[in-house]
């Protein structure tokens, strides 16, 4: 495990998604497909949301959460782009946080048994996120094209 390859990957996603809703704007909020899917906002929650349900259940003695009623009213709670966006922000730096002050050691213990990466070592997360935060943002690039907006390519 190289710690250093694992946070490059984690700050390319994190960049790739600021590009990816660059475009977006607080009007955009409520955007969404048809009615009772996710607004452009209630997703960027929703990455935010699962960054911090993959680092609280990788380091949890008692592993994920599986609670999603809870989570899912959270991230319906979310009405603005601005707070889903800080939320993201911050989700990214907690697990930035305990990726950068973790040992070696602890980060490469296995997860504990369970639905979710049971026995994977802890540092997939970042895997994990990656793909998550990568499927939504295919989504948010449809919302962009609905509000009439042309999000940027993320990898450039």
């Amino acid at each position: 495990m190289e710690r250093e390859h694992i946070l490059q990957h984690l700050q390319e996603t994190e960049e790739f998604l600021g590009r990816s809703i660059a475009c977006l704007d607080e009007s955009d909020s409520g955007t969404c497909p048809v009615e009772g899917m996710m607004t452009a906002a209630q997703q960027v929650a929703h990455i935010a949301s699962t960054i911090d349900w993959f680092r609280d259940g990788v380091f949890s003695a008692d592993g994920f959460d599986m609670d999603f009623e809870k989570h899912s009213a959270a991230i319906l709670d979310v009405t603005s782009l601005a707070d889903a966006k800080a939320w993201a922000d911050r989700a990214f730096g907690a697990v930035r946080k305990v990726l950068t002050e973790s040992s070696v050691e602890e980060l490469s213990a296995p997860i504990v048994d369970g639905l979710v990466m049971g026995g994977e070592p802890r540092y997939n997360i970042v895997i994990s996120i990656l793909d998550h935060t990568a499927h939504h943002r295919g989504a948010l690039t449809v919302y962009s094209r609905l509000a009439g907006k042309t999000p940027a390519m993320p990898y450039m």
